[in-house]
């Protein structure tokens, strides 16, 4: 079996082996190592990549993964068996997860510890980390976890403490796992926050994840999801938050730390506008549908409407006009949107050769439509005198 020197130290990033056997895979040649650094995908963290070096070649690692108590490196191209390579980790990568996959233990534990949430579910992405608890906690329980998390961090000097007890010692060790475990056992213990049964690759002390952040909660299941992110992603994380605040506080010339007040002002004058036009529209509305009165098939071209405006604008005009009322608003350049009306009338076969001839879509009852066409003014007003003088939908 290949030894997996990961185990032995998760900081390693170069190390020298063999070359045992190299086979064409589905995505690349499969590589067995008499020895290796790179971990493989498992117990919900990835796994890693980098490159093997051999007499001036370079090859990279793709993914790894365990097969059969080997661990099989996909790379993008073969080796002899036989030939002696340097590994070398992409330790950025390596790095990041183990702040995650650390940071997780550490949320995992205390959570455990305070509440007896138990983890039924990890998921280490590119982005996020997220942990799936059996049980509902609330707002209030999130940011205490996430204090004591880095109060955890902070203020414990211990290093972390990975073993493999014998099977009389792991009867009186009381650590979380998620399934019943056969042969050796790697117990990863973090003192004063987590004991765990892992295979992945950690830090050596938990200050060296930095920083534990509690993005999102929201309820899954019996329990809830929890999203999170640490260490260096945490640090990119609260820096675009910080760059997002500072130009939402030079745009509302706003404190930093009174930016949200100042969106709730803004929101609340953005609010009393829009009652303010909703009552000018109604006005011009109503202007338009006495100028239209009697005057059975209407077009109209009203600029600067919303989709609900148009159609309160088609149905005022509509219950005068005595025909179908179609109306428009936009620019060439962006296109129009459009609502047709028909009191009793049938529009589909209308509208149907209205959006295959202006490049449009949309529908909705049959005697009320709603879409958008990506024709000129010009061409619309065209389509429509073709339906007046011919009577009939232009084909």
């Amino acid at each position: 079996m290949t030894e997996k020197l990961y185990e032995q130290d998760p900081f390693l990033i170069k190390f020298e082996a063999k070359v045992l056997s190299c086979e064409q895979g589905k995505k690349g040649f499969d590589i067995i190592l008499d020895r290796t650094a790179f971990y493989p995908e498992g117990g919900g963290q990835p796994w890693d990549t980098g490159r093997l070096e051999a007499a001036g070649r370079q090859v990279k690692v793709l993914k790894v993964h365990s097969r059969a108590g080997e661990i099989v490196h996909t790379c993008s191209h073969p080796l002899e068996p036989g030939t002696a390579v340097t590994g070398v980790i992409h330790w950025d990568r390596r790095f990041d997860l183990m702040q995650q996959h650390s940071g997780e233990h550490i949320v995992s534990g205390l959570a455990h510890y305070l509440w007896g949430c138990e983890n039924v579910g990890f998921h280490m992405g590119a982005e996020v980390v997220t942990i799936d608890f059996d049980r509902p906690l609330t707002q209030e329980q999130l940011a205490t976890l996430e204090e004591a998390a880095n109060r955890h961090l902070w203020q414990v000097d211990l290093p972390v403490n990975i073993t493999y007890p014998s099977p009389q010692e792991l009867e009186h060790i009381r650590y979380r796992s998620k399934k019943a475990l056969t042969g050796p056992v790697r117990i990863v213990e973090f003192p004063g926050a987590d004991c765990c049964a892992c295979c992945g690759t950690h830090v050596r002390h938990p200050a060296q994840v930095g920083l534990i952040k509690l993005l999102s909660m929201e309820k899954f299941r019996e329990g809830v999801r929890i999203q999170l992110v640490c260490g260096g992603r945490a640090f990119r994380y609260l820096s675009r938050c910080m760059e997002q605040n500072a130009q939402v506080s030079h745009f509302l010339s706003a404190k930093p730390f009174e930016t949200a007040e100042a969106v709730a002002k803004l929101l609340a004058k953005n609010e009393e506008l829009k009652a303010r036009l909703t009552v000018l529209e109604e006005d011009r509305f109503a202007q338009l549908a006495g100028q239209y009165a009697g005057a059975g098939d209407v077009l109209l071209f009203e600029p600067g409407l919303s989709p609900d405006s148009l159609r309160r604008l088609c149905d005022a005009v509509l219950h005068t006009c005595g025909g179908r009322c179609a109306c428009f608003s936009g620019t060439d350049g962006w296109g129009y949107k459009y609502a047709i009306g028909q009191a009793g009338g049938d529009l589909r076969g209308f509208v149907k050769e209205l959006n295959q001839a202006l490049r449009g879509r949309g529908g909705g009852k049959p005697d009320f439509v709603q879409g958008s066409v990506q024709a000129a003014w010009q061409e619309i007003d065209a389509f429509f005198q073709a339906v007046t003088r011919e009577g009939t939908v232009p084909l």
